[in-house]
């Protein structure tokens, strides 16, 4: 393919051309340009409300692109190194759905780690797979999970001759990164193609002090929230496809069927431009985010009581790489459990951290960050640890096993439910997913036998008042399991 210039945003361009010309709409949305809605759009500003068109022949039609969409994910494509690109406009989450559905088919097998998001539950129950789980590494220090290795793939591989499809994370969200390159090529080896939840590391390919990527490494498909890193509008993400082991034609059927008919041009424009921007000026950008991390962690390590991990995490079970702007804090030594601490962090400071969990707390460090934002965020450190006693922290280093599944999550979608007590489920069948929310990695999965260890897990996580999902009870009093009342 003749290379593009990265400095062009057909679809941008187009927009603000359709803005300019000032044309009379007598399509939807209904606002027309914000006039329907005045107070929101005196609150935004007249301009977005504009480009918050709909599919016309200037602007081209986001489900059968062939003008200045088409060309604009072509530019997105070579900018990551993929054959081909999609843009998604419900997230990474609609990306993780429809690299399933595009590689597997109802009763194939699929290998995934334990730790992966909800959305791959999601994409298991529309496509009717069975998944595989792979334990992954845990930290017990740091209480969490870390990479899968390469024994552990070659085992499930061993055991699972037939799986369809490997599912792999690059990175977890708290920069962790296996070794993927030896991973896709285990998977290859086997005729099995390899997708890569690429949420957390939209923005890795454009600096080399970055861990490798999936298009890097020859992964078939990814997925990448470049809202989340790279400086996109929330919701807008990327699908990169490569290789032949799925064909472009699969994507854009499996695509056509859950993709929106009116997806959102002030969403695409973003990704068009922070696109442009990553090509342009994403080593420049994204070497002030590694500065300023690598400050953070410097400075955060002097305070007595709290540990940012990084990369001597590398050489660890489960850690062949790390993602530097991932700022890990383990706050265990101050006495805090992570929850407190991000309460702590919000209400006496005005800090909004990303995540927490029983041990730590996680910022994220990206291109929008300055000096001055990561001062505040070391200061209120300081500032907590001189104000703290150390008290002795408990042990919640709870390192859960896989439930065995009993039913498929596809099955257990389906069947009849009944509402029991959360203490008088254990032994049952569970019809829902619970889990902790971020990072959304679910506890136990609809299908999977639920035990008193599990039941132990969620009292304590809802002791720390840590977000829940996945239920129809809100406060998880109550859980859905498979029978009939």
């Amino acid at each position: 393919m003749q290379r593009m210039s990265q400095s062009k945003t057909p679809l941008f361009d187009a927009v603000k051309k359709y803005v300019d010309s000032k044309v009379v709409p007598f399509h939807v949305p209904g606002h027309k340009q914000g006039a329907g809605l005045s107070e929101f759009r005196e609150y935004i500003g007249e301009r977005a409300m504009q480009m918050d068109a709909n599919g016309m022949e200037e602007l081209d039609f986001a489900n059968n692109p062939t003008s200045v969409i088409f060309e604009s994910e072509k530019l997105l494509a070579q900018a990551f190194g993929a054959q081909s690109a999609y843009f998604l406009v419900n997230g990474t989450t609609a990306g993780v759905q429809a690299m399933i559905m595009s590689a597997c088919e109802p009763g194939d097998k699929i290998i995934i780690p334990r730790n992966a998001h909800k959305s791959t539950i999601g994409g298991i129950i529309l496509s009717g797979v069975i998944p595989v789980y792979l334990q992954p590494e845990v930290n017990d220090k740091l209480g969490i999970a870390m990479g899968i290795s390469e024994d552990s793939l070659k085992k499930a591989i061993k055991e699972n001759p037939h799986a369809k499809a490997v599912f792999l994370i690059n990175p977890t969200y708290y920069g962790v990164v296996s070794d993927l390159k030896s991973l896709v090529r285990i998977a290859h080896r086997h005729e099995m193609s390899v997708l890569v939840d690429e949420a957390h590391g939209a923005h890795m390919c454009f600096h080399d002090d970055f861990p490798l990527t999936a298009m890097e490494v020859g992964a078939d498909m990814s997925a990448a929230s470049i809202h989340k890193t790279a400086g996109s509008m929330t919701q807008s993400s990327v699908l990169l496809l490569r290789g032949s082991m799925i064909s472009p034609e699969k994507v854009k059927q499996v695509l056509n069927l859950t993709y929106t008919t009116s997806a959102s041009y002030l969403l695409m424009c973003s990704l068009d431009v922070a696109r442009k921007q990553l090509a342009i000026s994403g080593s420049e950008l994204l070497e002030n985010a590694l500065n300023l991390a690598r400050m953070a962690r410097d400075e955060i390590n002097k305070i007595e009581g709290l540990y940012a991990f990084g990369k001597e995490l590398i050489g660890t079970p489960g850690v062949y790489d790390f993602d530097e702007t991932k700022l890990g804090i383990n706050v265990a030594g101050l006495g805090f459990t992570g929850y407190e601490m991000e309460t702590k962090l919000r209400n006496e400071y005005n800090i909004q951290i990303e995540l927490s969990d029983m041990c730590n707390i996680l910022a994220i460090i990206s291109i929008g960050d300055s000096e001055k934002s990561i001062t505040a965020l070391i200061n209120a450190l300081k500032d907590i640890a001189s104000k703290t006693e150390i008290r002795e922290h408990k042990n919640y280093h709870i390192t859960l096993q896989n439930p065995r599944m009993i039913v498929s999550p596809r099955d257990a979608f389906y069947s009849p439910k009944k509402k029991v007590p959360l203490d008088k489920s254990v032994g049952e069948i569970s019809g829902e997913m619970v889990m902790a929310y971020p990072p959304g990695i679910p506890v136990i999965c609809m299908g999977e036998r639920i035990t008193e260890e599990i039941v132990d897990y969620i009292k304590l996580l809802k002791e720390q008042k840590c977000q829940m999902q996945g239920t129809a009870d809100p406060f998880i009093d109550y859980i859905m399991v498979l029978g009939s009342d």
